[in-house]
């Protein structure tokens, strides 16, 4: 049988990290605009509190252990055309980030790392 590659995928470390973030703020979403600097890396936030519309794609519902719903992915249309051929893998890394996702007080920062597809 054959089994697609998930489009998105976390790190141990961004899963555990997500689980902490959960206990805290309650459900979460990630986004991904593509804009300058910390814009072009995955921002978690509470479940809605980032307005999705039309120029947005949902990749993915992340399931986490531990986490009792899923934590949707979201990416703006103009980045996703430009990685689409890839699998998206998110990482955590030591530093600070200067946007407003959930993690900058734990003074790490998430970070997309990606494959092509099929490589």
């Amino acid at each position: 049988m054959y089994e697609e590659t998930p489009r998105v995928e976390l790190t141990p470390a961004a899963a555990d990290l997500l689980r902490r973030l959960r206990a805290t703020h309650g459900p979460l979403m990630f986004h991904q605009s593509g804009g300058c600097c910390d814009g072009s890396a995955p921002m978690c936030y509470p479940e809605g509190e980032f307005r999705t519309g039309g120029s947005d794609v949902l990749l993915a519902e992340l399931q986490v252990e531990g986490v009792a719903e899923p934590v949707t992915f979201w990416m703006s249309r103009s980045q996703y055309e430009a990685w689409s051929h890839t699998r998206l893998i998110v990482d955590v890394v030591e530093g600070r980030g200067s946007g407003f996702s959930l993690e900058a007080p734990e003074g790490v920062r998430f970070l997309t790392r990606s494959r092509v597809v099929g490589a």
